[in-house]
């Protein structure tokens, strides 16, 4: 017994990284959530996160996504002036009751759009940038594809309505959310908790009650319908780092908000985020016969910062390299591992490749190396 247990303190201790958390762990009542990391893309919590619901007004996270890239690869201004059209003017729910050739600029769309969750102006946006609707979900479901939403399926650009082919999961939501909030433009926006269009006369309070009362809130979008129930895309950031808790078809408006504050209040209880070495101080890796001697690194994901828990010593950085790289070596070739450990801790793990193409010598450079090496110069 006393070699059995031996054996088992020797054993390695598991990682402290970050590993989601599942279904009991939090008390969380909605049937669907998520809780991601926004940097990282790590997933904190998760609790039916791959199972298909109806996403209400939260679709419109993604039709904030397709405006916002636009202003800012230059294809649409704030400035730009949309024209409602009849049938952007005809839509119910939550709406600011555009008028048939009412005129708005995109900065009040997308306030609009951001604080009340405007079905007219979404699809007055819409029509504006891909001419209907139905062309506009199209590029909706190519980005979904792109952000890697396999279980996502969108018909319309608002959520309006509760059709069967309609559909996301909250994992996909947390993916396009995350997507959405590196565009510090939105923020503008999406923190907005009280404001006015038609020079003071139409008022516009935030449907997402987070941003009022929950301490550095910075969106994201509401929805319901009777079939979708409460759903929820809350971010919030602090001290660096932001979290993206989503609550979907939860009962109560009160039991969604606090569901997402517990996701929250967890995260930023208990993770941090630990910048990685800059590139430039990353090591090179010797080229055997290339043309030059070594190889420079660079990550091979986004990343730039691991996520970590809180407290304790910090972390520290290992390289697992191999000795040499066979020329001919491309850009993006996998060249070794970035360890991260703290306390003797295994943390993270993060690919290295290749930062550079490194072509291979000729015959008679192979041939003039070898002779240099046998004769020691």
């Amino acid at each position: 017994m006393l070699c059995l247990l031996a054996a088992l303190l020797l054993l390695p201790l598991p990682k402290i990284a970050a590993e989601p958390l599942r279904d009991n762990d939090l008390k969380i009542a909605a049937p669907y959530a998520v809780l991601m990391e926004k940097e990282t893309g790590e997933i904190l919590y998760e609790k039916g996160a791959d199972e298909r619901t109806v996403p209400a007004s939260v679709t419109k996270v993604m039709t904030l996504l397709l405006i916002v890239e636009d202003i800012e690869s230059g294809k649409l201004s704030l400035d730009d002036v949309v024209t409602a059209s009849a049938r952007a003017a005809s839509f119910g729910g939550s709406c600011v009751y555009l008028e048939e050739g009412e005129q708005m600029s995109v900065d009040e769309m997308l306030k609009c759009i951001a604080v009340v969750s405007a079905n007219d102006c979404a699809v007055a946006m819409a029509e504006h940038l891909c001419g209907t609707e139905e062309v506009f979900v199209e590029r909706m479901n190519r980005r979904a594809a792109a952000l890697g939403m396999e279980g996502t399926h969108f018909t319309n650009c608002t959520g309006l309505f509760d059709d069967d082919e309609h559909y996301t999961t909250a994992r996909d939501v947390a993916l396009m959310s995350r997507e959405l909030i590196r565009h510090e433009l939105v923020k503008r926006y999406t923190t907005i908790w009280m404001d006015t269009i038609r020079g003071g006369n139409f008022s516009l309070s935030n449907t997402n009650k987070l941003v009022y009362w929950y301490p550095g809130c910075t969106g994201l979008k509401t929805g319901f319908t009777s079939k979708a129930m409460y759903c929820l895309a809350a971010t919030a950031e602090r001290d660096g780092v932001e979290f993206i808790a989503v609550i979907m078809h939860g009962d109560t408006i009160e039991s969604r908000n606090a569901d997402a504050k517990a996701l929250l209040n967890y995260a930023f209880a208990n993770f941090a985020l630990t910048p990685l070495p800059e590139e430039s101080a990353l090591p090179s890796v010797p080229v055997v016969y290339g043309r030059e001697e070594s190889a420079a690194l660079r990550y091979g994901g986004e990343a730039r910062f691991v996520l970590t828990p809180k407290g304790g010593e910090n972390c520290r950085f290992t390289y697992a390299l191999p000795e040499e790289l066979p020329a001919p070596v491309r850009s993006g070739d996998a060249a070794g591992t970035l360890v991260v450990t703290r306390g003797g801790e295994e943390l993270s793990r993060l690919p290295l490749v290749a930062a550079q193409d490194v072509g291979r010598i000729g015959f008679g450079g192979i041939f003039l190396k070898l002779a240099l090496s046998l004769f020691g110069l």
